[in-house]
């Protein structure tokens, strides 16, 4: 059982080293199937770590044997932070003939926020800036259970030759779950079904990120301004602004303690989220949501009151803007930008016919061209 994702596999590839992978198609966003299972055979030990660094958005270089084993560990660590929205930069297959070679090797800046797949072990040497380098060997298709790779210092990446590893000196906030892992490597060593292992895996994998995601929704809906404080006549309040601060505070009593059984520092890793490109979009997608609701909110609000009556002592400019603001929000509206129920467009529409009524003929004109 696989995970499906969206990747574009870069179409320009290095003739001296493999050819890219044939089981993926090189349009942009084509669908690819990756089994997690076998793809994290080999670093069930550090899943809790990779997990973070991906939610953090971290640099990544993996070192792999082929094009195949370095684009699926590519997408399965992409795809490991599912339902959040995976922000950051990733190439499942990454040559020397890409154009932003220059960009990933220099050492003038930090590293991108990219999880970088390779095979070149030019790569290594070209690369030894990165703060995270994931080197994986040849995969095993027995039964057996293959080697784990070890967590090593990144000082220990000294020849083309190094050894498969998690070079990284990043000390993980959570501590493992040693109950998963003693499962997951029991289910290798007794052939358990792969469907069911990548079963097992994927779950904790998706309870641990809703787990971290859940009180991030929760105080974002408390941004979100009571729906009796929008009235018609009136610019709708505006949504109230994210406190990192007040946040934090809130987990005291609506952590991820009350959906994880994993202890840790999880406020040392919601600080280093708020500076990831992940919290960003996650917010700015939050954010863009909850105004088109306000909007929304507003529309229906103004639907529901007696126009005749607050038409009554306005003059003809307060009720042209009213035309020209109703029917912005009806376009929008119409083109599923707002999510309001279809009575609500019809009442819109008939506001706007009995508002334009009751108009001089010269501005109804204007407002309503042959």
């Amino acid at each position: 059982m696989g995970v499906v994702v969206q990747v574009h596999i870069p179409s320009r590839v290095d003739k001296s080293e493999s050819s890219p992978p044939k089981q993926y198609d090189q349009e942009v966003g084509a669908e690819v199937e990756v089994e997690l299972k076998q793809c994290f055979r080999p670093v069930l030990t550090h899943m809790q770590t990779l997990w973070e660094l991906m939610l953090l958005g971290e640099p990544l270089l993996v070192l792999a044997p082929s094009p195949d084993v370095s684009s699926e560990m590519v997408l399965a660590l992409t795809s490991c932070l599912q339902p959040l929205r995976f922000c950051c930069d990733f190439r499942p297959y990454f040559t020397i003939h890409d154009s932003e070679f220059k960009e990933f090797t220099t050492r003038t800046q930090a590293p991108p926020n990219v999880v970088l797949g390779v095979t070149n072990p030019f790569f290594i040497k070209t690369l030894q800036h990165w703060p995270h380098i994931l080197r994986v060997g040849e995969p095993k298709m027995s039964g057996d259970l293959p080697k784990q790779v070890k967590l090593k210092k990144p000082s220990r990446l000294k020849t083309l030759d190094t050894k498969p590893g998690l070079y990284t000196a990043y000390t993980a906030h959570l501590h493992r779950d040693k109950a998963l892992l003693k499962r997951l490597l029991k289910g290798v060593q007794k052939k358990r079904p792969s469907d069911v292992q990548s079963a097992l895996l994927r779950r904790h994998l998706l309870e641990l990120t809703q787990s971290f995601i859940i009180p991030l929704e929760h105080y974002m809906a408390s941004l979100m301004p009571l729906q009796k404080s929008i009235t018609p006549w009136k610019t709708p309040p505006q949504i109230q602004p994210f406190s990192q601060d007040d946040f934090l505070r809130s987990l005291e009593h609506a952590g991820p303690q009350l959906t994880c059984i994993l202890k840790g520092d999880w406020l040392g890793l919601y600080r280093r989220f708020f500076k990831s490109p992940h919290f960003d979009g996650w917010y700015r997608q939050r954010h863009k949501e909850m105004a088109l609701k306000l909007e929304a909110l507003h529309l229906e609000a103004i639907c529901e009151a007696n126009i005749e009556t607050w038409m009554k002592d306005k003059s003809e400019v307060e009720v042209v803007d009213l035309v020209l603001k109703l029917r912005e929000k009806l376009v929008r509206a119409q083109g599923h930008q707002l999510p309001v129920k279809e009575a609500t467009l019809q009442r819109a529409q008939l506001y706007i016919e009995t508002v334009i009524g009751s108009l001089p003929k010269d501005l109804q004109a204007v407002l309503c061209p042959p």
